[in-house]
Order: structure tokens, then sequence, then C-alpha cells
């Protein structure tokens, strides 16, 4: 039997803007049990990333996948934080499950180490760089309530979330 289905919260959903609390030993049987339909979501969106904020859950977790090659390669990631930030940045476009079909150029550092706790509960520490880096300071983001728009312009933020809304409007409209 496959597990429920999860939404993905859309914005301006409030709960998006809302910091996670730690995950703590426990929420091990919740994080046992939303670990694998967050994965199910996100592959279905289709996306590469996915946070526990996103799907209504105020837990610092989140799930990753880039996929290389087509091949799942699903990361865990449960308390997560940047321990190290590299001074060069770069730009790159983004995208986000919770503003679906809207894209921006966000600049971030270039590398990252994050540490966190893998399902386990063992600490990890994991180095990236290029599109790695850029997800991981995107879901990491998503814990602290921060979406990328709140990166960009307040112009360009607007805009985005203008289109999103008249979007789902449409959507809803049928």
């Amino acid at each position: 039997m496959s597990p429920a289905p999860l939404s993905i919260l859309i914005a301006p959903d409030p709960r998006l803007k809302t910091r996670a609390r730690p995950v703590r030993e426990e929420d091990g049987a919740a994080v046992a049990d939303l670990v694998p339909r967050m994965f199910a979501a996100m592959y279905e969106a289709p996306g590469i990333g996915l946070a526990a904020p996103q799907v209504g859950v105020g837990l610092r977790l989140c799930v990753i996948d880039l996929q290389p090659e087509n091949v799942k390669t699903p990361l865990v990631l449960i308390n997560p934080s940047i321990v190290a930030a590299s001074e060069d940045f770069v730009t790159r476009e983004e995208g986000c499950l919770s503003l679906p079909n809207q894209y921006a150029d966000v600049t971030r550092p270039a590398r990252v180490r994050v540490r966190f706790h893998d399902l386990a509960g063992k600490s990890q520490e994991i180095d990236a760089d290029g599109l790695f880096a850029a997800c991981l300071q995107h879901e990491i983001d998503h814990l602290d309530g921060i979406l990328f728009i709140d990166r960009l312009s307040p112009l360009k933020r607007n805009m985005i979330l203008r289109r999103l809304a008249k979007e789902q409007r449409q959507k809803a409209a049928g």
C-alpha cells in the first residue's frame, strides 16, 4: 500500500513563511512516515528538492535528489545548517514547487558546506557546488520561511506573485 499523497503548498500560503522547528528524537516516527511521502510528492511534481514546510509540516527536514544521469540518488537532511559558504557568488535560474512555473535568477554563494543528520540519526557534513549547492541553500531557506523570491527585488517578487496568482485563478476556473 502506498502512503497517502502529500499536497505541496502554493505561495502565498502563510505556512511557507514560518520558521520550522528542529526535529527532535520524539519526532522519529513522524519523520519515518513523512520522508517517503515527501519523495513521492517531489518526484511526482517533478522537482529536485522539497522541504517539510512545503507540505505543511513545520519540521527542519528536507529531501533532495538531483538524479544525475537520471539515476535516483535520494538524500534526506534532518536539521541541516550551512556551516561554511564561499566568498564567491554565482547566479543561476531557480524555480520552486511552491511557485509553479515561476523562475528567476538568484545569486547565492557558489559553494557551501552543510551539516545535517541522516535518517539513522548520524551527523554528516557535505560539500557542494553548482546546482547541488543552490538546491541545498534553497531548501534550507524554506526551513527558515524564506522563498527564493524573497531574494529578489520587490518589483521582481511582486511580478512573480501576480503572475502566479493569475495562473492559479485560471487553473481554478478550469
